[in-house]
């Protein structure tokens, strides 16, 4: 089975001689549709709001396209809470802080800021009434019901191992003392399975949060200002599988809201999401050369991209589906591991693939690397991170991150005199 590329091998060959591969390619034309999809599917809520998961994607570009369509920022970091502030989202609850761990000064920066703080334990509770002085007024925590999570009979995850949110009993004590503190606007947010492809998870993580909504009005005197679900809806990285349906999506969350919100008196909650893999994964593509070949226990195609492009298939053995452009039609009867060239034999996009037979130059796109893609790079080896170029509605390309040079990889020695004189 294959999968369409977003971009010809015509435009690709025109794109590769002004931006030399491995880049990271975007598609406006198709996060543009996608953007204004969701804000439908969700059109009937009138508070709803996206905030982009910028760990996803952290280009500034990319993020001010979804920015025209009033989504906000979910930032996890000191530099992504920077990015989004001179990005202009400081303001009007635009920005949303889901960290763990989190150190002091970056609580600081968020409340300096405007940012939406979403705690992660009950013990921040009075870490951040130290830090700041105060509890702010808005305020959000993290749920985990422990367990596993399932949908009829499918177990989609295991939130009893992950090391996020407040359990059951902290998610109530920490209303309260947050209440007492003086917080007088509240949030509850959950993240219990990642990457779902199926119209059914959002609809049953919704009816977790809003039955716990009116638990916590009944229990603690609280209504819920906003209820955040979180990321979770995936991507078909494999072609045999069927996308997720937005709207469908959509109207079966209605569905839940009207059955257990409405009816507790609390039909004014906004609703709020932060997408990031379905915002922009299959957005991007990682465009990379064939430059070697090698015959020994396997046939190796070693390509001019590595694992420092594109971590998750050394990482998770994640699946990133692969087109030989300008061989979209020939028989997939060559078997391959697909490499890159780093010291490390996990370095590998692709293992026993079938695939069309390959030349030494031609050009390979690997799909769906739109989020979690570049984000994830490294610098191991000395490897360099590459250019990010978007595709432009018209069909024009513009530069959106330069290729790393040896300067930048050399720049934080900036204070050793033996490196001063280097003539690269």
């Amino acid at each position: 089975m294959s999968k369409q590329t977003f971009v010809t091998k015509e435009k690709l060959e025109e794109i590769v001689k002004q931006y030399p591969t491995p880049f990271h390619l975007y598609d406006e034309k198709g996060i543009r549709e996608n953007v204004k999809a969701l804000q439908e599917a969700f059109a009937w809520n009138p508070g709803y709001k996206e905030y982009f998961a910028v760990k996803a994607t952290p280009n500034p570009f990319l993020i001010n396209i979804l920015k025209e369509y009033g989504c906000g920022c979910d930032c996890s970091s000191m530099t992504e809470l920077m990015l989004a502030d001179a990005l202009g989202f400081g303001a009007n609850d635009n920005i949303m802080f889901s960290s763990n761990a989190t150190p002091a000064e970056e609580f600081l920066l968020a409340d300096q800021i405007g940012a939406i703080i979403n705690l992660d334990d009950f013990t921040h509770i009075e870490f951040l009434e130290q830090t700041l002085g105060k509890i702010p007024e808005t305020i959000s925590c993290r749920y985990n019901p422990g367990g596993v999570f399932k949908i009829s009979t499918s177990i989609m995850d295991n939130p009893g191992e992950a090391k996020y949110g407040f359990t059951t009993e902290q998610l109530f004590e920490g209303y309260r003392i947050l209440k007492e503190k003086g917080a007088k606007r509240f949030g509850i947010h959950a993240f219990l399975a990642s990457n779902t492809v199926t119209n059914e998870y959002y609809p049953a993580l919704a009816k977790v949060l809003f039955q716990t909504a009116v638990e916590i009005k009944e229990k603690v005197g609280i209504e819920l200002s906003f209820i955040n679900l979180s990321g979770g809806i995936g991507i078909p990285y494999t072609p045999d599988q069927e996308p997720n349906d937005i709207r469908v999506i959509g109207e079966k969350v209605r569905e839940v809201y009207e059955e257990v919100l409405v009816p507790a008196g609390l039909g004014n909650v906004a609703l709020y999401t932060e997408l990031g893999r379905f915002m922009m994964g299959p957005y991007g593509c990682l465009v990379t050369t064939a430059i070697h070949q090698k015959h020994t226990h396997k046939e190796y195609i070693g390509c001019d991209a590595c694992a420092v492009n594109l971590m998750r298939p050394a990482m998770y053995g994640a699946y990133h589906h692969i087109t030989v452009m300008g061989k979209e039609q020939e028989p997939c009867d060559h078997r391959y591991d697909v490499t890159g060239s780093l010291c490390e034999n996990n370095d590998k996009f692709a293992i026993d693939r079938m695939l069309p037979k390959i030349e030494i130059g031609d050009l390979l796109v690997i799909h769906d690397t739109g989020a979690h893609g570049f984000s994830m790079g490294y610098n191991y080896n000395g490897k360099l991170k590459s250019a990010e170029i978007l595709l432009k509605e018209d069909g024009s390309t513009q530069l959106i991150r330069r290729a790393e040079t040896p300067k930048d990889y050399f720049a934080t020695f900036d204070f050793c005199d033996i490196l001063k004189d280097m003539k690269y």
